[in-house]
Parts: C-alpha cells; structure tokens; sequence
C-alpha cells in the first residue's frame, strides 16, 4: 500500500508541475489556447483547483510589480513532500 501512494504522490507532483508550466505559457501566449490544447489545460485545472483552492483562500497572492506571485504551488509541494517522506521514507 505505501508504494501505491508513494507512486500516486509522485505522478500528482508532475501534474503539478505541467499544471504550473502550463498557467505560465497561458499567461505568456499572444492568444488564448483552443481546441485539444483548451482541454488538457481544463482537465490539469479540474485536477489540480481542488488543492490550490483552499491554500489560496489561506494565502492571498503577494503583490510583485503590477502582479500577484501566487504561493499556493509551493505550498502544495511542501506538504506532498512532507507526506511523501513520511509515507516512502
């Protein structure tokens, strides 16, 4: 059973990531994304939102320049590391 989580967390983590990288190249592109494209950002957001949510309801962005530097991902990646350790070792 502790290897079946140790897995999971490790397979959630990298979608955390493509989640992250994705919101970047979002942010970034000239033009919102469509078609396939539009749909693995919804399906990473579905997976990923319910996480972030209430970290960002804890945690207001902190204001940097003209933008606000979301902290909830590293939040996240702390305590998956946390509960990564404890549970793998």
């Amino acid at each position: 059973m502790g290897r079946i989580l140790c897995d999971l967390i490790t397979v959630y983590w990298w979608i955390l990531i493509a989640s992250i990288l994705a919101s970047w190249f979002v942010l970034f592109s000239r033009r919102p994304p469509i078609g396939p494209v539009r749909s693995a950002l919804d399906g990473l957001n579905a997976i990923t939102e319910p996480v972030f949510r209430p970290v960002r309801s804890m945690l207001p962005p902190v204001r940097a320049g003209g933008m606000g530097l979301d902290l909830s991902p590293i939040i996240v990646f702390i305590v998956l590391g946390i509960i990564r350790q404890a549970a793998c070792g």
